[in-house]
C-alpha cells in the first residue's frame, strides 16, 4: 500500500483524504435513520482507537512509565475536544445539509490561521467569512435550523481546540500514540450518550458493517492519506488544499444525499474557503493537524 501511494502526488494525497472523510460523513448521515447520530459517532470513534491503538501498540506500551500529570490532562483535553467535534458536527449533519455544516465548522479552523497571522490582509479575511456566514444564515422561508447551525459553530471551536492540542500532543508523544489515545478518550465520552440513544437496536450486524465503514473512511483513511501527505508537502501548502473541504462535502452531499443549494449557499461556501485559502497563505506558522 505504501508503494501504492508513493506513486500518487501529495496534493491527490490530500484530496483523496478529503474525498474520504466527505463520503464517510455521507454515509453516515444515511445512517441516522436506523442509528441516532449519537451512536454513529460512537462507532465511529470506537473504528479509529481500536485501528490506531492496534498501529501505536508499542509505542504506547512505552509511552506509559513517561507519562506525568501535564500529560495526561493533555491527552484528555486532546480527547475531549475530539468527542466535541466529531459529537457536534454528526447533530448539525441531522438538520442542515452537510456542506452547509462543514462550511460553518470551517471557521474553527480559520479562527487558529487568522491568530498565527499578524497581517492587515487577515481583516478581509474575516470580514469575507462572515459574508460567508451571513449568506448562509440570513433569514429566508427555507431557512436553516438554528440548532443545527448552533451545533456546526461548537464542532468548529472542537476543531480549533483539536488542532491547537494536536500540536501539544505532537511534542510530547511519539507518532500518533497521543492520537489513539485520545481516540479512546473521546469514545469513552461520547459511549453514554451514544449506547444510551442507539440501544441493541445499534448492533444489528448490517448497521455495525456500515459504522465501521464510516469510521475507516472518515478517521484510519485520511489519516493515513495524510500524514503521507505531509511528508511531502510544507503544511502552509497542505492547509490550502485543506481549504477545499467545504466544496467537496457540497458535492457530495449532492451527490449522495441529493442536498441541492442555492445560488446564495454556494455563493457563501465560495466566500469560506477563499477566507480559508487566504488566511492560511498569510499565516506566518499556523498549526496543522489531519482532521480525525
Amino acid at each position: 500500500m505504501n508503494v501504492l501511494w508513493r506513486s500518487v502526488p501529495a496534493p491527490g494525497l490530500v484530496l483523496g483524504g478529503i474525498v474520504s472523510v466527505q463520503i464517510g460523513a455521507g454515509i453516515a448521515k444515511g445512517l441516522f435513520e436506523s442509528m441516532p447520530p449519537s451512536a454513529v459517532v460512537f462507532m465511529r470513534l470506537l473504528t479509529s482507537a481500536v485501528i490506531l491503538a492496534f498501529l501505536t501498540r508499542r509505542v504506547i506500551r512505552m509511552m506509559r512509565p513517561r507519562l506525568d500529570r501535564s500529560g495526561v490532562m493533555v491527552l484528555v483535553a486532546f480527547g475531549l475536544s475530539l468527542a466535541v467535534m466529531n459529537f457536534s458536527i454528526y447533530q448539525s449533519f441531522s438538520r442542515i445539509p452537510l456542506g452547509i455544516a462543514v462550511t460553518i465548522e470551517f471557521l474553527g479552523p480559520l479562527g487558529v490561521a487568522v491568530a498565527f497571522s499578524r497581517r492587515r490582509m487577515d481583516l478581509v479575511w474575516v470580514v469575507m467569512a462572515a459574508l460567508g456566514v451571513l449568506l448562509l444564515t440570513r433569514g429566508s422561508a427555507d431557512s436553516l435550523d438554528p440548532v443545527g447551525v448552533v451545533y456546526a459553530l461548537v464542532a468548529g471551536a472542537g476543531w480549533a481546540a483539536y488542532i491547537l492540542l494536536s500540536v501539544e500532543t505532537g511534542r510530547r508523544f511519539e507518532g500518533a500514540s497521543g492520537l489513539a489515545v485520545a481516540s479512546a478518550v473521546g469514545m469513552l465520552a461520547v459511549a453514554p450518550i451514544g449506547l444510551g440513544e442507539g440501544g441493541a437496536s445499534m448492533w444489528q450486524p448490517s448497521l455495525v458493517a456500515v459504522a465501521v465503514a464510516v469510521g475507516l473512511l472518515s478517521s484510519a483513511v485520511p489519516y493515513a492519506l495524510e500524514l503521507e501527505a505531509l511528508r511531502r508537502m510544507p503544511a502552509k501548502v497542505f492547509g490550502i488544499l485543506m481549504s477545499l473541504e467545504p466544496v467537496v462535502a457540497a458535492l457530495v452531499g449532492l451527490v449522495l444525499l441529493s442536498e441541492i443549494l442555492a445560488v446564495r449557499e454556494w455563493a457563501a461556501i465560495g466566500c469560506v474557503v477563499l477566507a480559508c485559502i487566504g488566511a492560511t497563505k498569510a499565516s506566518r506558522n499556523p498549526p496543522e493537524a489531519p482532521e480525525a
